[in-house]
């Protein structure tokens, strides 16, 4: 047990190590004409693991943009500050009248929730779509707390993402944006094997789902390249045109 324990500390402190590249498409998709839909990356990742999502995007008429926040040492309620900061200057240089839509992986979600939740400027967003999101908390961050709690202090975004943490953050479903939630079943990452449940080796796929959904689907995928596949994206697509993904919960 002591060996597992160790193991838990050790990915997440090298995930906490991680150093993606740290550039944003804002200024590279200024010209782009479309809907604009803003991306937000995860736990200890970046702007650039967002890319791949805001190419098939583009290709499909839309304005990408992605933001970088700081969710490894900070807890979600600091970043989501940053990010409606982030969002306010987006939305001065769109017609008032005009909405956005917003993608999240993973605490990307969490992060998205929380502005539709806490931001005055909420209603500007009409569709927001959360891929494998822990809605219900992260059992893994709950795990790595009970190893130390000097870690999770440490790395704070998990102390937020922690089940007995995550009513802290007082998400609500508004009535004015659509929202569906993406789920992966893919569990072949080694701490989903921590995990009694259904997963995509990270979040559990019950911990994605919550009450007032608009729509959710689960996808064959793992947590890392869930975000990344093309499938997913389609979904993403037809959910920001349609506020829905299909109309059964399971795909192949």
């Amino acid at each position: 047990m002591r060996i597992l324990a160790l193991g838990i500390l050790l990915a997440m402190l090298l995930a906490a190590c991680e150093n993606p590249a740290r550039y944003s498409l804002e200024k590279e998709q200024q010209n782009v004409s479309g809907k604009t839909v803003v991306l937000v990356h995860g736990y200890s990742k970046g702007p650039s693991d967002m890319h791949t999502l805001a190419d098939f995007l583009k290709a499909a008429g839309y304005r990408p943009l992605t933001v970088d926040l700081p969710l490894t040492f900070d807890h979600v309620e600091e970043a989501a500050e940053i990010f409606d900061k982030k969002v306010g200057t987006v939305l001065s240089e769109l017609p008032d009248n005009e909405s956005i839509a917003m993608v999240g992986h993973s605490t990307g979600g969490i992060v998205i929730r929380y502005f539709l939740s806490h931001s005055g400027q909420y209603h500007r967003v009409d569709r927001a779509v959360l891929i494998a999101a822990p809605n219900q908390g992260s059992r893994l961050a709950g795990m790595a707390g009970e190893i130390s709690e000097l870690l999770v202090e440490t790395l704070a975004t998990l102390d937020s993402l922690r089940p007995e943490k995550i009513g802290e953050l007082s998400l609500e479903a508004p009535e004015k944006t659509r929202i569906g939630a993406i789920a992966g079943n893919k569990g072949d990452l080694a701490l989903g094997r921590l995990l009694e449940n259904e997963n995509d080796g990270r979040v559990e796929v019950a911990s994605v789902y919550y009450p007032g959904l608009d729509d959710f689907i689960v996808v064959p995928y793992n947590h890392n390249e869930i975000h990344h596949r093309e499938k997913t994206a389609s979904l993403v697509i037809r959910f920001l045109e349609s506020g829905r993904f299909k109309n059964y919960d399971r795909i192949k």
